[in-house]
């Protein structure tokens, strides 16, 4: 199995640190409002590489964390913490924000068939580990304390762009950037382990004791730290947005290493930006679409994810209403597909021929999701396998179990259910077109379309089906 490693740009082997086991850690979302889809399709992603391993037999312990304090603003220790800015629009306390937007994240992730995760962390629950954090990295002189902040020194810590390989100029003090919030910063790419309820956070509404004064974590801390508790010194995957690459990620792992003395993160994957209308997405153009959005225009959540699957986690996917469009007819053709296979399922023995068709499309599954993961061409692969002469019975069979990746829940695929009032409605319509009265016919189909029903007439009687 080949993954490709942000941390040395290339494809590499993947060995666990542990025989058949893997702890994973995905970046979870900061909890202050809905979440747009380009966050829920790196939660789909982070979904579809879980399923992949465990497909591929691995026992997974899967860990996505809630940000509920700390983020501010900007990734680089500037601007309002993003939690107290949902408590100023909404007039709520900040652990009611959290709450709030958890619950609707779970319902998205859950309508996206997205499985739980194995521990879901609040930064806010791990505050003591933070704050021993801090004291180890000050005892180790990686460091240091500014009337604002407790902050990490970077020119301590060897290749610290060993990630974003970025060059930055160390012998000029607060150089590279414009403004800076903490002048007493050596350097403006040190970066917060620990913020004083002091200056520009002098009113912050979530704040708590430590041996260094009272404050709140910084965020690259928080993600270290549940990483540690949760999965260790040094853990498997690490995953997150290709825009972690230039500041958090790359904090992550100077304070981990620094604080633990071991690597802490083996393969680092990274999914691209969701475009809309090859536009970067923006609620000021009222594009930051949310999955509700996607529901009211008459999507089914499996629809979006579908469309996830049409493009590769490294690539930028450009989200439009006609790609969707596609894309639920896509998949409402599969549906079909499965509905017709299960009638005409007939179990017999397959001829050496077909079953050598049979295991050619398993292994050719296996090797493109091995692959890093090519999840569009398993799809594409899937499709030819449902073109092919192998029987029905064995078609479904392999579905099934493609599907344990896919997620697209065929196996729950079944015939519409007709409702009694609609059958109702339709039996007058066919009694009053025996009796030639046409009028009172077509108002009842109006009826049964206004229900969301098509009825289609026949010789000797009629069909209905969902629109």
């Amino acid at each position: 199995m080949k993954l490709y490693n942000t941390l040395n740009r290339r494809l590499e082997e993947f060995k666990p640190i542990e025989p058949g086991k893997i702890r994973f850690y995905h970046c979870g979302p900061t909890v202050y409002w809905v979440q747009h889809i380009g966050n829920l399709r790196a939660a789909t992603w982070a979904d579809l590489i879980r399923r992949t391993l465990i497909y591929l037999s691995y026992q997974v312990k899967f860990v996505r964390n809630y940000t509920d304090v700390g983020h501010l603003t900007s990734d680089e220790d500037r601007g309002e913490d993003k939690m107290e800015k949902g408590v100023k629009r909404e007039g709520l306390l900040p652990q009611e924000i959290a709450d709030k937007y958890i619950k609707i994240f779970e319902k998205d992730i859950n309508d996206l068939n997205i499985l739980p995760a194995d521990y879901s962390p609040k930064a806010t629950q791990y505050i003591k580990q933070m704050v021993q954090m801090m004291q180890t990295l000050l005892d180790k002189g990686y460091a240091y304390i500014t009337t604002q902040a407790v902050c990490f020194d970077i020119s301590k810590f060897k290749n610290y762009n060993q990630l974003n390989r970025q060059k930055l100029d160390f012998n000029q003090p607060r150089s590279g950037h414009g403004t800076v919030e903490d002048p007493q910063k050596k350097h403006t790419s040190d970066f917060n382990l620990w913020v004083f309820k002091k200056g520009v956070h002098k009113n912050a509404l979530q704040t708590w004791g430590s041996p260094r004064g009272e404050g709140f974590p910084g965020w690259h801390i928080e993600c270290s730290v549940m990483a540690k508790t949760l999965l260790g010194d040094t853990i498997d995957i690490h995953m997150g947005g290709i825009e972690h690459v230039s500041v958090h990620h790359t904090n992550e792992i100077a304070q981990s290493e620094a604080t633990n003395g071991v690597k802490f993160v083996n393969y680092w994957l990274h999914n691209e930006h969701l475009m809309v209308d090859n536009k970067k997405m923006a609620k000021s153009e009222g594009t930051g679409y949310t999955l509700e959005d996607i529901k009211n225009k008459g999507f089914d959540p499996l629809d979006l994810r579908y469309f996830f699957l049409s493009a590769h986690y490294r690539s930028k996917q450009n989200f439009t209403w006609k790609a969707i469009k596609a894309s639920q007819e896509a998949y409402k053709n599969l549906k079909t597909l499965v509905l017709i296979l299960k009638k005409e399922s007939q179990r017999s023995s397959l001829s050496p021929e077909k079953l050598s068709i049979l295991d050619s499309f398993r292994l050719g599954f296996n090797q493109a999701v091995s692959n890093d993961f090519q999840i569009p061409q398993a799809l594409a692969l899937t499709w030819q396998m449902l073109k092919s002469n192998i029987p029905s019975s064995d078609k479904l069979d392999l579905l099934v179990e493609f599907d344990q990746i896919l997620g697209l829940k065929l196996n729950e695929v079944k015939e519409d259910q007709i409702p009694q009032e609609v059958i109702e409605l339709a039996n007058q319509r066919y009694s009053a077109r025996r009796a030639n009265d046409f009028k009172k016919s077509d108002e009842l189909r109006k009826r049964i379309n206004n229900m969301g029903y098509e009825i289609e007439d026949t010789n000797k009687s009629y069909k209905i089906k969902k629109k």
